[in-house]
């Protein structure tokens, strides 16, 4: 197990962490006709607005309370019922997102109670779905809020159903399949897993859908005061009805038991889908629930990505990365890349979580960029993975960075990246060698005194990940 070391510095320098309020809305914003509400000031609210739009190159729809000072000393509930008054008789939506921030939780305010006020002195607003979630961004990181959020969605809107009905109405097979996608998964990493699963001629129903909502499309209307895409609300009262729920990142595992009592559909969990041996699980338990082969086109996918392990084995064997990133995304990278046998010499996440003690790493630490960047340094790191805060640090170390999760504000169509699939590992690959080729004293002497070698030579050369692939269980 991973040694996990906590952080003792009294101050963050060069923040990793994104807040719980953050990762609530962007959960929020998967939704079709949605908005958040953040419980805060107008600077909490400014901030994720524009780290989000940064981020998506998109309008982002976000409302808040607007606490002032008095209000944040004497109470402030009535702010809060006036924002939600405002938000849903100006834009009726059909769902917002009740997030409280680190003021609103400091100050102690009750959003249960709030809402209950709310439901009885505006009757007329019963058709807008409120779901109430404590975010406060002092504790957790985008991740944990994310998967709050998610976990409540299931809560308010998932109806409990009668187990044994449910069963006998499954006799009959059901192409429905639900599944929560966790907060690693990018827009582009959504859709290649619609390919993927529709491929077995499933249906699936994303929680929530980032992808149909956050995709960079163009609408008729210049401006739109709701989110537009997403899942649609009377999806979750179909979630019963599918044969099985797919979980997509540890973080998300709570929401699954959650989603299990109520509606007793089969659960089949997945820590991340990055890289060989977690794509053909997923592949494998997708052609058990659809009963069918697996496509010939994932076969000729798989083989790809073997021959790409095979084609960068010879840079990534033995390379020192750094990766700094929240937990399911880090469990991700590092599993990837211990697959390649890469070694990772610095990994942090911006705050705990159960997965971390299973990455196979022997350190994990608890922190920040000065943190990331002091251990890369110390331990002579070739290559960084985070997000693009951490291109200053990257420059000073003279090494390359390969940008992943959030922010990516400096890089046009991040967010449309696809990690996860036979697909998205073989890109992955390929990116991480090219970043290696860059680094003159690593790769360019060893890459053409390998390429000079042999055939034979080579084939021998890359035997392990070869035969670590064929003994990954894998048929078809």
């Amino acid at each position: 197990m991973a040694e996990v070391i906590r952080r003792s510095k009294p101050l963050s320098v060069s923040p990793l962490k994104t807040s719980q309020p953050l990762g609530a809305s962007l959960a929020i914003l998967g939704l079709n006709r949605a908005i958040p509400l953040l419980h805060g000031a107008q600077g909490c609210t400014a901030f994720a607005k524009v780290f989000l739009v940064r981020h998506f190159r998109e309008p982002i729809p976000l409302q808040t309370s607007a606490l002032d000072p008095i209000s944040s000393i004497m109470g402030a509930d009535d702010n809060l019922l006036s924002g939600l008054r405002t938000v849903c008789e100006k834009h009726q939506p059909a769902a917002v997102g009740l997030l409280t921030t680190g003021l609103t939780e400091t100050q102690g305010t009750d959003i249960q109670q709030v809402l209950k006020a709310f439901r009885a002195n505006y009757p007329e607003f019963q058709a807008t779905r409120i779901v109430p979630v404590n975010t406060p961004d002092f504790t957790g990181c985008l991740e944990s809020g994310f998967a709050a959020t998610v976990k409540a969605m299931v809560a308010e809107w998932v109806p409990q159903q009668h187990l044994a009905s449910v069963r006998m109405g499954k006799e009959g097979l059901s192409r429905q399949v639900n599944v929560l996608c966790g907060s690693l998964l990018t827009p582009g990493d959504l859709e290649a897993l619609r390919e993927l699963i529709e491929r077995f001629d499933l249906h699936p129903i994303f929680i929530p859908d980032l992808a149909d909502s956050l995709d960079g499309h163009l609408d008729a209307e210049d401006y739109q005061p709701l989110t537009t895409g997403g899942t649609p609300l009377a999806a979750f009262t179909t979630l019963g009805d599918a044969a099985a729920t797919l979980v997509i990142g540890a973080s998300l595992y709570p929401a699954a038991d959650l989603l299990h009592e109520r509606t007793g559909t089969p659960v089949h969990r997945f820590p991340h889908l990055f890289g060989l041996d977690a794509t053909d699980r997923l592949v494998m338990t997708l052609a058990g629930i659809a009963g069918q082969a697996v496509p010939a086109g994932l076969v000729r996918q798989r083989a790809q990505l073997q021959d790409a392990m095979l084609d960068t084995h010879f840079l990534l064997g033995r390379a020192r990365i750094a990766l700094a990133a929240e937990p399911d995304l880090l469990h991700g990278f590092s599993q990837l890349l211990a697959d390649m046998g890469a070694e990772i010499v610095a990994a942090v996440a911006p705050a705990t979580a159960p997965i971390l003690a299973q990455l196979p790493v022997a350190q994990i630490h608890i922190g920040d960029l000065e943190d990331l960047e002091t251990l890369a340094r110390e331990r002579e790191a070739e290559l960084v993975i985070s997000n693009s805060h951490a291109l200053d640090l990257a420059q000073r170390l003279d090494i390359p960075l390969l940008r992943a999760g959030y922010p990516l504000h400096d890089l046009f169509g991040g967010y449309q990246r696809a990690w996860i699939g036979y697909r998205g590992a073989r890109q992955a690959l390929f990116d991480l060698a090219n970043a290696l080729l860059t680094h003159a004293e690593h790769a360019v002497a060893p890459y053409h005194s390998i390429y000079s070698l042999k055939a034979d030579d080579r084939r021998e050369a890359g035997h392990g990940v070869a035969q670590a692939s064929a003994n990954s269980g894998w048929r078809h």
